[in-house]
């Protein structure tokens, strides 16, 4: 029995792995853990593979605790799975959403001779059963998702495997000492890693512990602002799989706190829509995914005049006249995460400041995937899709804005000190130059 490992880079509430190891167990064969290191990932670059690797590296370990062999294959899945497959029963995958994550599984399927099944593990309510189509708001997803939670919101059994895969003689790329295999995968090495996170379950836990004890309560009121840690961190490791969404709702659920409400629907409504987003609607990373009255309205507004007009390079260079777009440009590029409330008047401003919507919205992705340790995923384009329009409604129409919803200096003055986040992120540059030295 072969488990494709992709999206669900985890031992722990992985409904892919327990449905794999179940069916193992009825054939009474071993399963085997396979997980495919691509090195031409489309914009990935040191930082997400340093990330990646230092949680397969726990995830490896733990699966040997339970008796089951991890294989880290380099090299795209066309090439493995279907080499593992030639002896197996069954292949079972993780559920994979965007363009590329499907197309290897289209390919897979087409080649080898047993079954292969997707498992959904990496959301609470699988894509297909939350709506059957695009959802245009949260408004009109929340109603459909919640109706689903009773069925879906539950524990997940954690099985042993009946026969050991430990023995079993199979190569597998040593990633141990992750420098050294970074040394050789021949990757883009042009943005390094960060050191506020580090990858793996272990460390997603530790964060959500400290969410859950200290934070929670202040979440609703005071999320917003950047100078107050009320942030869970839980994006970068759901990102890669490396903690589930179930797992994090259900500790969640067991504290009765104010804020939860407000948390659960950023987890569950306001990411599940994201997906919605990228499973329904084939163009996620293209500005002709917005809804037709975004697009209409920024372009009958695209030759307005601007105040300021900056290069990519300018903006990637935090080269700007705006010292608190600066500075979440620069924690992004620092830490490998923008403060939320910051992301949202980062992609703002970047319409604001560039000579079309088109051009504004390719720069905003480019950005976003290259630093941020969750680009790249379905909360990464949407997000930067909502900057433009998306999930939300007409505004008063405005210049260059049009009637997309318009941020300015002010609203970040009305929501927190902008000042002292400034001082913050500069702190943190010092702390990285010092580092660097």
């Amino acid at each position: 029995m072969v488990y494709w490992m992709q999206a669900a880079q985890r031992s722990e509430y992985n409904h892919a792995l327990e449905y794999a190891i179940e069916h193992a167990n009825r054939l009474r064969k071993p399963v085997v853990v396979l997980f495919c290191l691509v090195c031409n990932y489309p914009e990935a670059n040191e930082r997400h593979y340093i990330f990646m690797l230092e949680g397969l590296r726990e995830t490896q370990n733990s699966l040997e605790a339970r008796g089951v062999q991890m294989v880290i294959f380099q090299g795209a899945p066309e090439l493995a799975v279907p080499r593992f497959a030639q002896r197996a029963a069954l292949v079972v995958t993780d559920g994979g959403h965007l363009r590329i994550q499907r197309k290897w599984r289209d390919n897979v399927a087409a080649s080898i001779n047993c079954p292969l099944i997707e498992v959904e593990t990496n959301l609470i309510v699988p894509v297909e059963a939350a709506s059957p189509k695009e959802d245009y708001s949260a408004g009109t997803f929340r109603p459909k998702i919640s109706r689903q939670l009773g069925r879906y919101l539950v524990k997940l059994r954690h099985r042993k495997p009946r026969v050991d895969s430990l023995k079993l003689s199979l190569d597998s790329l040593a990633i141990g000492d992750i420098d050294r295999v970074i040394s050789k995968l021949g990757i883009d090495r042009t943005v390094g890693k960060v050191e506020r996170f580090r990858g793996g379950l272990s460390e997603a836990k530790r964060h959500l512990r400290a969410f859950v004890k200290d934070k929670l309560d202040h979440y609703a009121d005071r999320h917003s602002d950047p100078n107050v840690d009320c942030a869970s961190n839980m994006s970068p490791y759901l990102h890669f799989g490396q903690i589930s969404p179930l797992f994090v709702a259900l500790e969640v659920l067991k504290k009765s706190s104010p804020g939860k409400d407000a948390y659960l629907e950023q987890l569950i409504v306001r990411r599940e829509l994201s997906y919605n987003f990228v499973y329904y609607n084939g163009g996620y990373d293209n500005f002709k995914s917005l809804p037709a009255w975004v697009m209409r309205t920024l372009n009958y507004h695209r030759r307005d005049k601007r105040q300021y007009i900056y290069s990519p390079e300018q903006l990637e260079a935090a080269g700007t006249h705006d010292v608190c777009w600066n500075a979440a440009q620069e924690e992004m590029v620092l830490t490998g995460k923008m403060h939320n409330y910051m992301r949202m008047y980062w992609g703002k401003k970047i319409m604001e400041w560039t000579r079309s919507p088109q051009t504004a919205f390719k720069i905003a992705l480019y950005l976003n995937n290259k630093y941020e340790l969750d680009g790249r995923d379905a909360n990464g384009f949407a997000g930067v899709a909502w900057c433009f329009g998306k999930h939300d409604r007409p505004w008063l129409e405005r210049p260059i804005f049009g009637q997309v919803r318009y941020m300015n200096s002010n609203g970040l003055k009305r929501k927190f000190d902008p000042d002292k986040y400034v001082k913050t992120v500069h702190n943190l540059r010092t702390t990285q130059d010092r580092y660097d030295k």
